[in-house]
């Protein structure tokens, strides 16, 4: 599927679309600039699992969880990260897959090894203007 998207209010209506079919496991590949729609699509995807809680970017953090909806969503950003080991210490990889939980991982590009094996949704996101991003979606089995 590809959509320009004009207003923050769309995107988030594009994630509770995405949202309405994912599954315990589903892993949403984030792929795009800074500034692209990342964390607003992840608001949209959590809101659409009803999950309740204030969505933020975990860049300096890492790893966010949020509980309450249909299912754990663990919101991943790798922008800061130097290498998969980081994300190891924290635990980050009991989530990837797990059966109730739901992983949205931005640049996920850099966390290769850890997600080898796992089926995504991957998200494109590109600035076309100020105002405008464009947004490509598709599911992607892992190929053995």
């Amino acid at each position: 599927m590809e959509k320009v998207v004009r207003s923050e209010k769309e995107m988030n209506r594009i994630g509770k679309n995405i949202a309405a079919n994912l599954k315990g496991g589903d892993i949403v590949a984030l792929h795009g600039d800074l500034g692209a729609g990342k964390t607003t699509l992840t608001k949209g995807i959590a809101a659409g699992l009803g999950v309740m809680q204030d969505i933020t970017s975990p860049t300096f953090t890492l790893l966010n969880v949020y509980q309450g909806g249909k299912y754990q969503v663990v919101h991943i950003d790798t922008y800061r990260l130097k290498d998969e080991k980081e994300l190891t210490a924290i635990g980050a990889e009991d989530f990837i897959g797990a059966a109730d939980t739901v992983c949205i991982i931005e640049w996920p590009e850099k966390i290769s090894t850890l997600l080898a094996g796992h089926d995504s949704i991957d998200v494109a996101l590109d600035h076309v203007s100020e105002h405008e991003r464009r947004i490509r979606y598709e599911y992607s089995p892992q190929t053995s």
